[in-house]
């Protein structure tokens, strides 16, 4: 039995391990962050808050009923039920239930409903936007990722290279062709390059690292991240900044929210200004008396109760004004929303033509790198070029391809926050 345990203890912890270390696509990472963020947590219970304000609001429409009891001693002189007053203790018992409705109040509780409602739509638009920034946050740490395994193996090859060559070379230093000099200046080459190896290690760790936080995962030392194929395929065209723009006014969260909160305000003005009307309500009661257990007929009634305001201290006024001082501060909310909006996007857009040109740039280098290192082999080969000629074709190589490899994601990812603008 025991080593039945040990061996699904064992298995377990093989599946366990296998399935940490499989590759994440960006969509899971991006549904893992949404699931996991406390911030889309908390912004959910405020949209289940405001959702119980609205529907609160509408069951206000509704009549009231209640029922109460009461019970009472008496001691020494005391009233009887008709009215006369006798020398001893007595008590008495009374239950019933009354009904209250709202027939007319000008109009608030129609007007609170829409506020409410204003308030829910604003909740789901704040929580829209941060998932929107969260998705964001992610794609960005992922692409890092992405850039940072992509020098790791840039590197690594680059040491491949040159560990090939020092193989290769050692013969020729032990058959006397070759000075023992350069075989030393080529480990040294492999030193350095291997030192390259180990920092572009250790920030594809520290990318790894910043992408499981913004997951919130306990652990990234088994994370893994999936390179997609067709990474550059479908990211080709640059938007215009008009049409996102034009878009976004329709579809970004931060602006639905600043126009909500602007209709919220234009329905607290309805309801401060409800006050000015006369309210009119119906009451319904009915009840029974019993005074030392003997009851009393039951008791029926019905009315209606009209109030009238008439002088409030200038108070319902001054909650129109302030109101209505509200609604000037929300537009201008809405205006600072579409202006940074509009430089938002502006400037991703140029980012996005910035890097889309040093991407083209950059691939043009590499392409010239690697002809400029295969010319220096061949001269090296033929005993026209140094070691430091050659190696320094390589290096430049090397940097035009990591140069290259940085403006790929960089393009990426500025092509990504302008299409999330839309």
């Amino acid at each position: 039995m025991r080593k039945i345990i040990i061996l699904v203890a064992a298995l377990l912890t093989a599946l366990f391990v296998s399935a940490q270390s499989k590759a994440w696509s960006l969509q899971q990472c991006v549904d893992t962050a949404l699931a996991n963020n406390r911030n889309i947590k908390q912004r959910e219970l405020i949209r289940q808050q405001n959702e119980i304000a609205w529907k609160q609001s509408r069951n206000n429409l509704l009549p009231s009923l209640n029922a109460s009891a009461r019970h009472n001693w008496s001691f020494g002189r005391s009233e009887v039920t008709n009215g006369t007053k006798i020398d001893g203790n007595s008590n008495n018992s009374s239950f019933g239930f009354s009904s209250d409705l709202t027939i007319f109040d000008g109009l608030k509780m129609k007007y609170d409903i829409d506020a409410r409602m204003t308030d829910l739509k604003k909740s789901e638009a704040d929580l829209n936007k941060i998932k929107q920034d969260i998705a964001l946050s992610v794609a960005s740490a992922f692409l890092q990722v992405l850039y940072n395994k992509e020098l790791v193996q840039i590197n690594t090859e680059q040491c491949k290279l040159t560990s090939n060559r020092i193989e290769q070379q050692q013969s020729l230093v032990k058959s006397g062709r070759l000075a023992e000099g350069e075989l030393l200046e080529l480990q040294a080459q492999l030193a350095k390059e291997e030192v390259t190896r180990t920092e572009s290690e250790g920030s594809l760790k520290l990318a790894l690292l910043d992408l499981a936080q913004i997951l919130e995962l306990p652990d990234f030392e088994n994370l893994d991240v999936e390179v997609p194929a067709d990474l550059l395929e479908s990211e080709l065209q640059v938007l215009s900044a008009n049409s996102v723009y034009e878009s976004a006014l329709k579809n970004r969260a931060e602006i639905k929210s600043a126009e909500y909160q602007l209709q919220g305000s234009e329905k607290n003005v309805l309801i401060a200004k409800s006050a000015y009307y006369p309210t009119l309500s119906f009451g319904a009661s009915a009840g029974k008396s019993f005074y030392n257990l003997h009851p009393t007929p039951f008791n029926t009634s019905l009315g209606l109760t009209l109030n009238v305001p008439i002088f409030n201290k200038l108070q319902v006024r001054n909650n129109v004004k302030t109101a209505q001082i509200e609604i000037q501060s929300n537009q201008i909310n809405v205006e600072n929303a579409k202006l940074e909006l509009r430089k938002n996007i502006q400037q991703a857009y140029y980012n996005a033509v910035s890097a889309k040109a040093k991407l083209e740039a950059s691939q043009k280098s590499v392409n010239s790198g690697a002809e400029a290192y295969r010319f220096a082999e061949k001269k090296y080969e033929g005993g026209r070029a140094n070691v430091y000629e050659l190696y320094q074709a390589k290096n430049n190589y090397a940097r035009a391809q990591s140069e290259a490899t940085q403006a790929k994601y960089e393009y990426v990812f500025r092509l990504k926050m302008l299409e999330l603008y839309k």
